[in-house]
């Protein structure tokens, strides 16, 4: 009879999340929608040619990079020259700093002594803003080398210090189990320390995505730079173009809006025990 109840309590529990993941993404929309409703209208009101409403903008968006032959997926030649690169640039900066990151961390975290050593050093490179050492990048020379070194510096501090938290907060009752089942430095790793730190992990993981991406912008506003969304941006300031101007703006809030949904629904399927023994215990 206990068991019957609490299955019961289970689904009950998962029709409300259900119930309730629904409503939330509703009013999501909703606000979204009247969000622009509210731009279109004060934008057409104002009549300003600096700020121009979302139809034209959308509009502008589909001119310039989808409007291209079904070969090409409807992107256009000025997408496939500069959203693309931008993707190339931002996808290997986030990969290279957050292996490095990880690693970094769990060598770190591993080692109260270390962690003890190195805190006031990590804290002292994490509080400086990437920007502020663009002149230190120089010396990978103007380009592609520089903008990798940048995104990948700028993103390692976040996957680093969480993975290092995360690997200090195992549960000592854990490492003693490893103990007295004589689990090899590895298997600990790979059974106990890696499992314990994934939650923190992805924390920091999802704090560096959206930094890639503000910093991949950033890295293409440097000399040297002749295509990406960055330069696309800065073209038409110098053009005096606004309307293209807002266009790279709001495809950057796009990507950055479907980069943390595709981000959310890895961390789903990866973290899927972890948030399932969380509701347990609500």
């Amino acid at each position: 009879m206990k068991a019957t109840a609490e299955v019961a309590t289970f689904a009950t529990r998962t029709t409300f999340a259900r119930r309730k993941g629904v409503r939330t993404a509703a009013f999501r929309w909703l606000v979204l929608v009247v969000l622009i409703v509210v731009w279109e209208t004060a934008t057409r009101a104002a009549g300003s040619p600096f700020f121009p409403a979302p139809s034209m903008i959308v509009a502008r968006m589909h001119t310039m990079w989808f409007s291209g032959p079904p070969a090409t997926v409807f992107l256009t030649d000025a997408a496939i020259e500069n959203i693309l690169p931008s993707l190339g640039r931002m996808t290997a900066g986030f990969i290279g700093g957050a292996l490095a990151g990880v690693v970094l961390g769990l060598a770190v975290g591993l080692s109260a002594r270390v962690y003890d050593y190195l805190d006031g050093v990590l804290q002292f490179l994490r509080a400086i803003p990437p920007p502020a050492l663009v002149s230190v990048f120089l010396v990978f020379g103007f380009g592609l080398r520089m903008q990798l070194a940048f995104i990948m510096f700028s993103i390692l501090w976040p996957v680093l210090l969480n993975t290092a938290d995360g690997a200090r907060s195992v549960e000592p009752m854990h490492l003693q189990t490893c103990q007295v089942f004589r689990l090899t430095r590895a298997q600990r790793l790979r059974l106990v320390i890696l499992p314990s730190a994934l939650p923190k992990m992805f924390a920091g993981l999802r704090l560096a995505l959206s930094l890639s991406l503000i910093v991949m912008v950033f890295s293409e506003l440097l000399p040297g730079t002749t295509n990406g969304i960055g330069f696309q941006i800065t073209f038409a300031k110098d053009q005096t173009d606004p309307l293209s101007m807002w266009a790279g703006i709001v495809l950057l809030g796009v990507l950055g809006y479907l980069l943390n949904e595709l981000f959310l629904i890895v961390e789903r399927r990866v973290l899927g025990w972890h948030h399932s023994a969380q509701r347990l215990t609500e």
